[in-house]
C-alpha cells in the first residue's frame, strides 16, 4: 500500500499572485489555512506517513511549514524558473525508493480522491474526473481498457477524450525510474517539459490506468479558478466531507419533490438564526444570483424569492403583471389550466388557447389565433414542460411569436428549469417561474420568478391584487435590505445553496444528460412490457412520463402505488381528464440503475397482475 506522497510546489503561481502576495500560490488562504496544509491534512489523515514537498519559488516558506509537520521533507529545484514540472520530480531521485502519489500544489480537493488510489491494487494510476469546464483544463485519451495514451490541454490533438486530469497520480516506483531514464537521456528537452509529458511517455512501456471517479476538486492557476474554488468548490467539499449516517433512501418518481442527495438533506441542519440577520441574508443573496445565472444575466435579469410552492411563483407573475390588456394562456395540460384559473380568481381578462395534451403545438394556428384576436393581448403564459404528460413545448419559437406581435412571455418552467437549459435573453423569455424541489434537486417550500428587469420595472405602478405575492414589492424590498418581506422557510433555503452547488458542479446540461438516460431506460422497459406512453419521443421533455394503464380488469392504482411504495419506489397518478394513465418522474438524485430496478418491480407486478 502507497505511504508516500510527493507534492510539486516549484512554481511562481504568477497569474495569482494578487492573492498570494510574495508567497507560493500553495499559500493562498482557504478557510483560513493555506491551501497547501488542506491537502497536507488530508494526507496525514489517510494514513500517508512521508510528504515531500518540490519547492523552487520562495522554497524557505516551505521550510517554514516542515518544521511545523514532522512528515514533511523539502527538496529544491534550484532551476525552477527555467525548468518545468518533470525537473522538479526528477530532483526525488535520491530521495525516493517506494511508490508514492504524486500531486500538484494547487489543489483543492476531497479526502475521497486519496483514499481511491490508496485502496487500488494497480501500481499506476492516474486520477480522472468528468468535464469541470473551469478553463486550462487537461483532457486524458485511453484505449477501451481505461489505459493512458495520451494527455492534452488541447482538445483538438485527442482522437476520443475519456476524462479530465485531477492532478493526483498514483506511481510506482519502478515507473519514476523510467522517467528518470529518460530524462537522463536527454535532459535538455525533458527540463521544460511538465510532469504530465514523463508519465505519457512510460505509458508506451508501463501499463498506467486512467480511473475516473465521482470527485470535487479544482485547481488554482488563476482569478477566475480562485473565485471558483471559494464560491463553489470548498463549499461543496466541506458538505461532502462531514461525517455522517447515510439517510434512508426513498426513489421518488413522483414529478416533485425529487430525490435528494444526504448532502442536500444534511444542510438544514445549521445554528438557529434569526432570518433577519446580515449572514443569512448573504445566503440569499446567493441563491437569487446563482439561479438568475442559470437562465440569464445578473445584468438585465434578477431572481425574486418566495416561500411557498412553484404555484406561488406562478401566481406571483399572473396577479402582479398583468395589468388591464387580456393575457393569453396555452393550455395543453393541467398546469396550463392551472394558469386559467388563477386569471379568473385575480378576475383578469385573459384568452384560453387550447392544445391537445399529447401532440405538439401547432404554431401557425397559435399565430392565426393571436393575429385574429380583437384586443392585442400584452402578454402570452405558456407552460414549458407539461408535468401532465411531459410535453415539451417549443418556447424559444413561441417566444419568437411574443417578439413578432410585442408580448411579454411567462414561463412556467417549473419541471424543466435546471435540467433543460434556458436562455431568457434567446428565448424572449420575461418571467420565469421555477422551484426549489424539481430539478434543482433541493427541499420543497421556496419558488422563485426570474425577472428581466426591464418589464419587472414597468410593473411598479400596477394595482397590488394581493400582498404577499406582489412580485415588484418583494423585489424592491430585497434590493433595498437582502431580506424577503415576510418570514422566509430557513432551513429549506439552506438546502436550496446546497442543491445550487451541486448543480453547479454536475452541470445542467450534463444533469440533463443523466436524466435523459434514465428516461431511455424507462421507456425502453415500457415498450418490452407492452405499456405505451403519450407524448411521442419528438416532442417529450425526457423529464416526466404519463403512462397508460394497464388494460387489466384487476388493475388498481393505489394497489400498484403500494407495491412500489413497499419496495422504496413513489410513483404518480395521471392527470388527465380523458384518458387512464399514471407518471413516472426521472428527475432528482437517481440514476438509469435506479430506473433498471423500477422497471423489474415493473415486469413482477405486471406478471402478478396476469396470474390472477
Amino acid at each position: 500500500m502507497v505511504n508516500s506522497a510527493i507534492i510539486l510546489a516549484a512554481g511562481l503561481g504568477s497569474r495569482i499572485q494578487k492573492h498570494a502576495g510574495q508567497k507560493p500560490k500553495g499559500f493562498l488562504m482557504l478557510a483560513e489555512k493555506p491551501i497547501i496544509e488542506h491537502s497536507i491534512a488530508n494526507l496525514l489523515e489517510m494514513g500517508f506517513e512521508k510528504i515531500y514537498l518540490g519547492t523552487g519559488y520562495r522554497a524557505e516558506e516551505y521550510e517554514k511549514l516542515a518544521l511545523r509537520y514532522p512528515q514533511l521533507v523539502c527538496i529544491p529545484n534550484p532551476e525552477y524558473a527555467q525548468t518545468g514540472s518533470l525537473w522538479t520530480l526528477y530532483q526525488f531521485k535520491e530521495h525516493i525508493h517506494e511508490d508514492f502519489l504524486l500531486l500538484e500544489s494547487d489543489l483543492i480537493y476531497e479526502k475521497a480522491a486519496l483514499k481511491v488510489l490508496k485502496d487500488m491494487d494497480k501500481p499506476d494510476v492516474i486520477l480522472a474526473s468528468k468535464f469541470t469546464s473551469s478553463g486550462d483544463e487537461v483532457f486524458i485519451e485511453t484505449d477501451e481498457n481505461q489505459l493512458l495514451l495520451n494527455m492534452s490541454k488541447s482538445r483538438d490533438s485527442l482522437n476520443e477524450i475519456y476524462g479530465e486530469l485531477v492532478g493526483i497520480t498514483k506511481l510506482s516506483f519502478q515507473s519514476f525510474q523510467k522517467i528518470c531514464s529518460e530524462i537522463e537521456g536527454d535532459p535538455r528537452y525533458w527540463k521544460c517539459r511538465d510532469y504530465e509529458d514523463g508519465i505519457i511517455k512510460v505509458s508506451k512501456d508501463v501499463k498506467v490506468y486512467v480511473h475516473k471517479h465521482d470527485i470535487v476538486w479544482c485547481e488554482v492557476d488563476d482569478e477566475h479558478h480562485w473565485t471558483r474554488a471559494n464560491q463553489y468548490i470548498y463549499p461543496l467539499i466541506q458538505s461532502r466531507q462531514k461525517a455522517k449516517p447515510p439517510v434512508h433512501r426513498n426513489i421518488l418518481l413522483n414529478p416533485g419533490p425529487a430525490t435528494t442527495s444526504d448532502s442536500v438533506k444534511y444542510a438544514q441542519i445549521v445554528p438557529d438564526i434569526c432570518p433577519r440577520e446580515g449572514e443569512f441574508g448573504e445566503i440569499m443573496t446567493f441563491i437569487s444570483e446563482e439561479l438568475t445565472k442559470m437562465a440569464g444575466s445578473p445584468d438585465t435579469c434578477t431572481t425574486v424569492l418566495f416561500g411557498g410552492s412553484g404555484t406561488a411563483a406562478v401566481e406571483s407573475i399572473l396577479s402582479s403583471c398583468i395589468d388591464t390588456d387580456p393575457v393569453i394562456i396555452i393550455n395543453n395540460g393541467a398546469y396550463g389550466k392551472r394558469m386559467c384559473q388563477m386569471a379568473e380568481a385575480y378576475r383578469l381578462e385573459y384568452i384560453e388557447y387550447k392544445s391537445e395534451e399529447a401532440v405538439p403545438l401547432d404554431l401557425q394556428k397559435l399565430e392565426d389565433t393571436i393575429r385574429n384576436l380583437k384586443r392585442k393581448p400584452s402578454h402570452l403564459a405558456i407552460v414549458h414542460n407539461e408535468t401532465t404528460t411531459g410535453m415539451l413545448n417549443d418556447i424559444e419559437a413561441v417566444g419568437r411569436l411574443c417578439a413578432k406581435y410585442k408580448m411579454e412571455m411567462i414561463v412556467d418552467a417549473m419541471s424543466s428549469f435546471a435540467a433543460i437549459p434556458i436562455n431568457m435573453e434567446q428565448m424572449n423569455i420575461s418571467y420565469l417561474a421555477a422551484s426549489s424541489n424539481k430539478n434543482l434537486q433541493g427541499m420543497a417550500g421556496v419558488s422563485f420568478v426570474i425577472a428581466n428587469l426591464t418589464p419587472l420595472q414597468k410593473t411598479k405602478n400596477i394595482p397590488p391584487r394581493n400582498l404577499y405575492l406582489q412580485l415588484y414589492d418583494q423585489f424592491d424590498h430585497f434590493k433595498r435590505t437582502k431580506q424577503m418581506r415576510f418570514t422566509p422557510p430557513v432551513q429549506t433555503l439552506y438546502a436550496l445553496k446546497q442543491a445550487i452547488l451541486e448543480t453547479k458542479w454536475e452541470g445542467i446540461e450534463q444533469r440533463y444528460e443523466r436524466y435523459a438516460k434514465s428516461w431511455e431506460t424507462l421507456v425502453n422497459g415500457l415498450t418490452r412490457l407492452g405499456l405505451k406512453y403519450l407524448v411521442p419521443e419528438s416532442a417529450h421533455s425526457k423529464i416526466i412520463t404519463s403512462v397508460a394503464e394497464p388494460e387489466n380488469e384487476h388493475y388498481d392504482f393505489e394497489e400498484m402505488h403500494e407495491f412500489f411504495y413497499k419496495r422504496g419506489f413513489t410513483i404518480y397518478p395521471g392527470k388527465l381528464d380523458d384518458r387512464k394513465t399514471f407518471r413516472i418522474a426521472n428527475i432528482g438524485d437517481i440514476t438509469s440503475k435506479d430506473m433498471e430496478e423500477f422497471i423489474v418491480h415493473l415486469e413482477q407486478y405486471l406478471k402478478d397482475l396476469e396470474r390472477r
